[in-house]
Order: structure tokens, then C-alpha cells, then sequence
């Protein structure tokens, strides 16, 4: 495996016209376009034919994550606006225990505006369940973060209400920047997937935004598994790299949370040498952090299970190379309770010289240039992500989240 620290991210440019951007999705979710790729052959297809792509016994893992109304509006005494976004919980840390507590509650957040918040706490009204007098949401601004965010607090007058109640009904749902617009009634389904399930993305996992109920009937009769791992998207998803070489960029940090019983149908799928194919970049990661846990385990570094790290240039250490995904995944199993799973923080970068150890290909959408994400694309298909974007633009694919899906297979 090489090291990509040395890579320019100006070879992972291209040009991007604003109208190839999808500012909003088609009426029906499977109605997208679906490139396929392998081994340096593209075809274009319907997404509604992703089961005839897929060889039978094919294990498809989709991230359960769901978008939370992250983006609140305050306004200042006198006059103006304070857009708050929430990132990611501080306390409690863990997202679950943070949306039903009832008690006040702190989350790292951005803040538009910061300058003009002066002092004090800022209060959203809103209408009471049940009716009666309006109900206040309290936001205190704490301390700067070393990224230039902050922690903020948050209280409310009604102990019967759980902070992810008063989230939901407060905040807008947080689309893309590169959308530039407003989010609308319509999104709030849309930009969730149909099998979202576990609240804590700042974002959608858009690979998935493309399956309907009768697109998993027919994989299902066709005898393609499907499983569900959770990573929480957060904004830091969206952040291009600024700095002229990979060594030099800071990873953002993702929750996960990965059940054993997937880790033992991943196990089976390697020993019956049976496809395992990420639905979206995140899936990709989470499924690959998985390995490298296996691989702390075997070095004697792991952490407990629900502590896992996974740091942003471990797979690139000389020292840990030469372990198969089927002894890592034993060795992660053997660490795991009967009934546990896997949870912490994954840093993972994956670029050009990535060596993949469980996936044999990927589900995702067309990525930002110069994004972390088309990085792993490279990874997966080598030099041809030129070709396939070449293909994808001037066969007028749609672009980035609500855009068209692409199945590609691992390079050979």
C-alpha cells in the first residue's frame, strides 16, 4: 500500500458547470440514472435495473442514519439574524441519550452571524403541544472550539419535553451548501432515506436516497442480502481540501456504530467468497474502519468496543500491513460481546494507494471536485474515475446529492 500524503489534490480536479448541479430530485426516487463501471467498461443504465447488475448472494450495507433539523434561526434584540448549526453532541456525548434527555443539554456547533451575538442567551418561541401559553428554547453561547466553532447550551421551561422533540420542530432541515437554496416542505422527505432510522446526520447518506420499497423487493427475490451499519454524516463531509497535498489535510471525525451480527454475515461473505458492496461513501468507511479495528485487536492496541478510534493515516503504517480482512474480522468478533457492538469515532482517509480489504464495489453519487470523497473513488477504481466523470458529464448525468447513482467495481 502506498502512502497518499504526497498526492497533489489538483489531480483530483475537474470542471463542474453550476446547471450539472441537481438542485432538486427527480419525482420518483428510483427513476435516477445509474452508471455502471468494471474493469474500464461503462454503461448507462435505470436505477430501477440495479438488480440485474448485482451478482445473486451480492450483500448490499446501507448506513440507517437520519438528518436531524440541525439548522436554527434566532433572532437578536436588536434586529438580525444568528443561524446556529448543530454538529455534533457534547453532553450527554452520546447522540441517543442527548435527543431524549429532558434536562439541558450542549452541542459543538457553527454560528453565522457570531459577531453580532454580543452577549446573553437567545430564545426561539414555539407553539406548545397541546396548546397553551408558547414554549421557549433557550441558546447560550459557551466556549470557541479550536475549529472555529463553539459550544452552545441549550434550555428549555417544559421538563416533559426531550431536547430531540424541541430540534425537530425548531430546525430546518440542513441541505447542502452547493444547493443554494432554502429547504422546502418536500425535502424534509426527500433528503432522507426511506430506511433512515437512527437520528444524528448533519447530512444524508445520498447513495441511498435512491432505493424504494419495490427496488429492495426485487433485489430480494433475486437473492441480494442487505444489512445496516449507522455513521452519523457530519458537515466536515462537505469541506473540500484546501491545502496543495493530502498531508497537510485534517480528516473530520464520524460516530459509527456497527451491531456483531453484521460483522459475522461480513465473515461469511468473505469465507463463501460473495460480494459485499457499500450503499454510499459512508458505508465504505465504516465497513473498512471495521477491518482496521480487527487489526488493533491482533496488535494488542485495540480499545474497548464501544471506544473504537480509527485515526486518518493508520492503514498507511508499514507495521500493519499483511493481515486478511477474515483475520481481522475474527479477531474483532472474538473481542466483541455476544451481544455488543462496535461504536466510537472513525478518522479514516481513504485515497490513491488504498489498499480496500472487505468491499468489492460501491453504490455512490458524483462527488465535489477535490473532496475526500472523490479521493475514494480513485482508491476503488484507480486513473478511470477520469473516464467515468468524462462519461457522466457529457452524458448528462446529475450531479451531487440529488443527482444521479453509479455502481463501480473495485479495479481488478
Amino acid at each position: 500500500m502506498s502512502d497518499p500524503r504526497h498526492i497533489r489534490i489538483e489531480d483530483y480536479d475537474y470542471d463542474l458547470p453550476e446547471e450539472r448541479i441537481a438542485r432538486y430530485p427527480l419525482p420518483q426516487r428510483d427513476a435516477s440514472r445509474l452508471l455502471t463501471y468494471k474493469d474500464g467498461h461503462i454503461e448507462s443504465d435505470t436505477f430501477r435495473n440495479l438488480g440485474n447488475r448485482l451478482p445473486e448472494g451480492s450483500l448490499l450495507v446501507f448506513n440507517d442514519t437520519r438528518v436531524i433539523h440541525a439548522r436554527l434561526k434566532a433572532q437578536l434584540p436588536g434586529g438580525g439574524v444568528v443561524e446556529v448549526f448543530c454538529l455534533e453532541p457534547l453532553a450527554p456525548v452520546e447522540y441517543q441519550l442527548n435527543f431524549s434527555s429532558t434536562r439541558p443539554v450542549q452541542w459543538i456547533c457553527l454560528i453565522g452571524n457570531n459577531r453580532k451575538w454580543k452577549s446573553g442567551a437567545l430564545s426561539i418561541a414555539l407553539p406548545r403541544p397541546g396548546g397553551g401559553a408558547p414554549l421557549s428554547l433557550h441558546l447560550n453561547r459557551g466556549d470557541r472550539q479550536h475549529d472555529g466553532s463553539f459550544a452552545v447550551g441549550f434550555t428549555w421551561d417544559d421538563t416533559s419535553l426531550a431536547f430531540g422533540e424541541l430540534l425537530a420542530q425548531a430546525g430546518l432541515i440542513p441541505l447542502p451548501p452547493y444547493l443554494n437554496r432554502e429547504a422546502e416542505a418536500d425535502d424534509e422527505d426527500r433528503y432522507q432515506t426511506i430506511y433512515a432510522r437512527t437520528e444524528g446526520s448533519v447530512a444524508a447518506p445520498t447513495a441511498g436516497l435512491h432505493f424504494t420499497d419495490a427496488i429492495f423487493s426485487e433485489l430480494a427475490q433475486r437473492n441480494i442480502h442487505r444489512s445496516f451499519v449507522t455513521l452519523h454524516v457530519g458537515a466536515g463531509t462537505f469541506r473540500p481540501v484546501k491545502s496543495d497535498t493530502l498531508a497537510d489535510h485534517d480528516m473530520h471525525r464520524e460516530t459509527i456504530d456497527v451491531g456483531r451480527a453484521l460483522i459475522v454475515q461480513l465473515l461469511e461473505q468473505l469465507e463463501a467468497g460473495r460480494p459485499i458492496i457499500p450503499v454510499g461513501t459512508t458505508s465504505l468507511r465504516t465497513l473498512e474502519s471495521v477491518y482496521w479495528y480487527g487489526v488493533q485487536c491482533l496488535q494488542g492496541r485495540a480499545h474497548e468496543p464501544d471506544e473504537l478510534f480509527i485515526g486518518q493515516w493508520e492503514p498507511y503504517e508499514p507495521a500493519h500491513q499483511g493481515i486478511s480482512a477474515i483475520e481481522a474480522l475474527r479477531a474483532a468478533l472474538r473481542r466483541l460481546p455476544s451481544d455488543g457492538a462496535l461504536r466510537g469515532q472513525t478518522q479514516l482517509l481513504i485515497g490513491p494507494g488504498y489498499r480496500y480489504r472487505l468491499v468489492d464495489g460501491l453504490i455512490t453519487n458524483f462527488h465535489q471536485p477535490r473532496s475526500t470523497l472523490l479521493l475514494l473513488v480513485a482508491a476503488l477504481i484507480g486513473d478511470d474515475w477520469q473516464a467515468v466523470y468524462e462519461y457522466a458529464l457529457n452524458h448528462n448525468y446529475r450531479f451531487l446529492s440529488y443527482g444521479d447513482s453509479s455502481l463501480l467495481w473495485r479495479r481488478s
